[in-house]
């Protein structure tokens, strides 16, 4: 049989034969104590779960579709995006080991490195988020562990060379972990360009519809699956079963999802940067942005997620912007249906090497909803952000 699309993949699994009558989606199974026929096979695995923290239908099914997005052996699950991150780290770590990052990594995972793993004697050390590979490499040293790559990296979308990392780095027999949440198992797959484990925060995209969290871990070396699955069965994590169930449905519409906003998102990153107000747009897709021709190179496709530069203004001029909309709600997280604003230049103050912006940072995530309506509603804020800019430049009387 020819290669499929994911488009087919993420579907063909629900319509398989052979097993017959049925639901097209697994049921949903609420159970902890899993019953047996004969005792001496209740700890057997192959006769299906042990205990409900193994996973139920559902559960299973989803693995199985993240592994093979991400082109992985297997992939876990766990209940957040964070944990996507921690688990690996806690799997490959040990004390006196080093983790190298960007000073751009998602802040979660800085407090992570440097309160958790910290206080375990594991060093965490960021490179500027716009170093070269070669400068990346540089920073290794003999106690350097791990690799933690984002791309593109959280807030400012600077991409890193992924390929060329993993390879330097299994040679010099450094682990890589990738968050590839922003290509959402689609548009980028690490594990094809060497990295060692791919994670994303099942929360944005694969979930869909803002309305559960999960996180998944995909690998393919035995001996990295074996400490990710040792650690989570230690830990205790478990995906709730109404959770894997609401994710295994978002997935099925996932690359058409994605394809979408990503169109949207395009149309309305190529409009900012043509306002006056706005400085910059930190959008890979778009020519001339931050990380443009390793996203051209590397990737198929792209998420909805962007930074938006604007010239000058302060907190009050982004807050302004942001009260005048009406379509983009005001929240964490992105990858759902819906548009999202957010004012994000008071996080760039906890990185080293802090980034060279002219005004203040909103981030946009860019929804299903028709763009020219969104554009609408982002004319609105530029209104409000000129009144207030125009009201600061007025003399006192």
């Amino acid at each position: 049989m020819p290669p499929i699309s994911d488009r087919t993949r993420l579907i063909a699994g629900a319509t398989r034969r052979g097993q017959g009558r049925r639901p097209v989606n697994p049921p949903v199974e609420r159970a902890s104590t899993m019953l047996s026929d004969d005792p001496a096979r209740m700890q057997d695995a192959s006769d299906g779960p042990v205990y409900g923290l193994d996973g139920t239908s559902a559960a299973r099914e989803l693995r199985s579709l993240l592994a093979q997005m991400e082109g992985g052996t297997d992939a876990f699950l766990v209940p957040s995006g964070l944990a996507a991150v921690t688990v690996p780290l806690t799997a490959l770590l040990r004390p006196g080991d080093e983790v190298l990052t960007t000073d751009a990594v998602y802040g979660p995972t800085r407090r992570f490195l440097t309160r958790h793993l910290a206080a375990r004697g594991i060093t965490a050390r960021f490179h500027p988020a716009d170093a070269s590979a070669e400068s990346v490499l540089a920073a290794i040293t003999p106690r350097t562990r791990l690799l933690l790559i984002e791309a593109p990296a959280s807030l400012t979308f600077e991409i890193a060379d992924a390929p060329a990392l993993a390879a330097a780095c299994r040679e010099r027999g450094v682990l890589t972990v990738m968050d590839n949440t922003w290509a959402a198992g689609l548009a980028f797959r690490p594990l094809a360009h060497g990295v060692d484990v791919s994670v994303q925060a099942l929360t944005k995209y694969v979930g869909g519809h803002s309305d559960l969290l999960m996180g998944g871990i995909a690998a393919g070396e035995p001996s990295v699956l074996r400490s990710i699955a040792n650690t989570i069965e230690d830990m205790g994590w478990h995906v709730s079963p109404d959770d894997a169930w609401l994710a295994l449905r978002g997935v099925r519409t996932l690359p058409l999802r994605y394809e979408a906003q990503a169109r949207s998102a395009l149309t309305v990153a190529q409009w900012l940067k043509a306002q006056p107000e706005v400085a910059d747009v930190l959008y890979p897709p778009l020519p001339g942005s931050v990380g443009h021709d390793l996203w051209r190179r590397d990737f198929d496709g792209a998420a909805s997620l962007m930074g938006v530069v604007m010239k000058g203004g302060d907190t009050a001029a982004a807050h302004a912007f942001m009260r005048a909309l009406s379509l983009f709600g005001m929240g964490y997280s992105w990858g759902g249906f819906e548009s999202l604003i957010t004012h994000e230049t008071p996080q760039l103050a906890h990185r080293q090497h802090a980034p060279d912006l002219s005004g203040q940072l909103l981030r946009l995530h860019i929804g299903l909803e028709d763009p020219a309506d969104l554009i609408g509603d982002l004319e609105k804020g530029l209104k409000a952000w000129r009144a207030l800019q125009d009201s600061n430049l007025k003399p006192a009387d």
